[in-house]
C-alpha cells in the first residue's frame, strides 16, 4: 500500500469525531520505533526522543467507548494487564496509561476521576484518591472467586450513563502489579492523574508523585518510562524530583480553557517546559492540526512532541501529523495505525511540503464550514 498526496475530503472534519473511529480492521504490520539519544548522542536529564514515528497505545489496547457502536471499542479493559499484554503483542514501544494514589498510599491504574456504581438502587461516585487499596480493588472481576464484584458503570460527558461491559473483561490492577504482569518489553508513559477542579497544594502533589516513584524505582529496572501530566505544577516537580526519566506536559492547546494560563495554548505549554526542564509536550490532535507551524516551534526549542486524541484513529489524520514533523501519536487502534505507520516511513521527503500544503487547506476548510454555522 502505498500513502501519497491526501485529500482534503479524506480528513475527519477536526469537530466531528464521532463515537465510530471508522477504520478499517485489517492490519498486521508492526512499527518499531528506535530511539536515539538527545542532542546527538548526549543524554539529557534521561530523555529519548523517537527516531522514528512512534505509536503509542492508548491506556494499552485502546480505550472503552461503552457508547459506540464500534465494537473495537468494548473488546478489551481498558487500563488493565490484559489490555496492556494484548497491546504488547503488536510490538509497540509504548503503551500509555493513567495512575491515581488511593487514600493508603498505593499507586492505581484508573483513568475517571470517580468510580461509578451501583449501592441498593442508586448510582453514586467515589473518588479514587479516597478509597483504601482493597476498596478499589473490589469493583469489577474480582481475583478470589468467593468475592462478590461490585458493579462498575461509567458516565459520558453528555451525562449518560451505561455499565462498563466489554468482550474481554479483567480486574482493577497497581501500578507495581503492571511492572510485574506486563509480559513485553514495552515502555510505559505513565500520567499522573489529577481532579482539573482541584487546587492541589505542593504537599499533596508530592505525596502521589513521590508514591508513584517509589514503584519506578524499585520495578522498572532497564524498562523505558516516559512521565506525562495535564498538572503544569505536577510535571514539574517530577523533574525537580528526578532527572532518570523524561517528563512530558499534557495540553489541550486552547481546546478548552483553564483558569491556570499555563493550560491554554500550546505557546503556554513551550514555556512551561523550557522553564522546567521538562523535555517533550503531547498535544491533542486538533491543536496541533489547527496550529501546523507549532510543531517546528516545539522542535525549535529542542522539545519533543507527541499528539494524543481521537482523531488519531483516522489513517489520514495521523499521516498528516507525520508529514508536519509529529514525533508520535497516542492511539486506541493499535494495530490499524501501527500497519500504516510503517507505510508512512516510506515516503520520500518531497511529500512533506505537498502534505503541509494539504493541511492548510483542510484547515480553510474547517474554518469556512465553522463560519457557515
Amino acid at each position: 500500500m502505498a500513502l501519497k498526496a491526501i485529500q482534503v475530503c479524506d480528513v475527519p472534519n477536526l469537530d466531528q469525531v464521532h463515537d465510530n473511529p471508522a477504520l478499517p480492521s485489517n492490519a498486521s504490520s508492526i512499527v518499531k520505533g528506535d530511539m536515539v539519544m538527545n542532542e546527538g548522542g548526549v543524554k539529557k536529564c534521561g530523555s529519548l526522543v523517537p527516531k522514528k514515528f512512534v505509536v503509542m497505545g492508548h491506556r494499552g489496547r485502546g480505550m472503552n467507548m461503552l457508547q459506540s457502536p464500534d465494537p473495537r471499542m468494548k473488546a478489551i479493559k481498558e487500563n488493565s494487564i490484559r489490555s496492556f499484554n494484548a497491546a504488547g503483542r503488536f510490538n509497540l514501544d509504548f503503551i500509555e496509561f493513567d495512575v491515581q494514589v488511593t487514600r493508603d498510599g498505593y499507586p492505581v491504574i484508573f483513568h475517571d476521576i470517580f468510580i461509578m456504581t451501583e449501592e441498593k438502587g442508586k448510582m453514586i461516585e467515589k473518588r479514587v484518591t479516597e478509597l483504601m487499596l482493597d476498596d478499589f480493588l473490589s469493583y469489577g472481576p474480582q481475583k478470589e472467586a468467593e468475592k462478590v464484584e461490585k458493579p462498575l458503570f461509567r458516565k459520558t460527558k453528555d451525562g449518560r450513563i451505561f455499565e462498563w461491559k466489554v468482550e474481554e473483561d479483567d480486574r482493577l490492577c497497581t501500578l507495581e502489579e503492571v511492572f510485574q504482569k506486563v509480559n513485553h518489553p514495552l515502555g510505559f508513559n505513565i500520567e499522573l492523574k489529577f481532579d482539573d477542579n482541584i487546587n492541589y497544594t505542593e504537599e499533596q502533589l508530592s505525596h502521589d508523585v513521590e508514591a508513584v516513584l517509589q514503584v519506578v524505582f524499585k520495578c522498572a529496572k532497564n524498562r523505558p518510562i516516559i512521565f506525562s501530566s495535564f498538572q503544569p505544577d505536577a510535571v514539574q516537580l517530577i523533574r525537580k524530583i528526578q532527572n532518570t526519566y523524561p517528563v512530558y506536559f499534557l495540553t489541550n492547546g486552547g481546546s478548552e480553557i483553564y483558569p491556570d494560563i499555563r493550560r491554554n495554548s500550546i505557546d503556554e505549554a513551550i514555556k512551561l517546559c523550557l522553564a522546567g526542564g521538562l523535555e517533550g509536550i503531547v498535544c491533542e490532535v486538533k491543536a496541533v492540526l489547527r496550529n501546523p507551524g507549532s510543531v517546528s516551534r516545539i522542535k525549535e526549542s529542542n522539545l519533543s512532541v507527541l499528539s494524543y486524541g481521537q482523531l488519531n484513529n483516522s489513517a489520514e489524520a495521523v499521516y498528516v501529523q507525520y508529514m508536519m514533523g509529529v514525533e508520535g501519536v497516542i492511539v486506541d487502534l493499535i494495530g490499524e495505525i501501527t500497519e500504516l505507520a510503517s507505510e508512512f516511513r516510506k515516503a520520500v521527503a518531497g511529500e512533506r511540503e505537498s502534505i503541509m500544503i494539504q493541511s492548510d487547506r483542510l484547515l480553510a476548510v474547517d474554518q469556512r464550514k465553522m463560519n457557515l454555522v
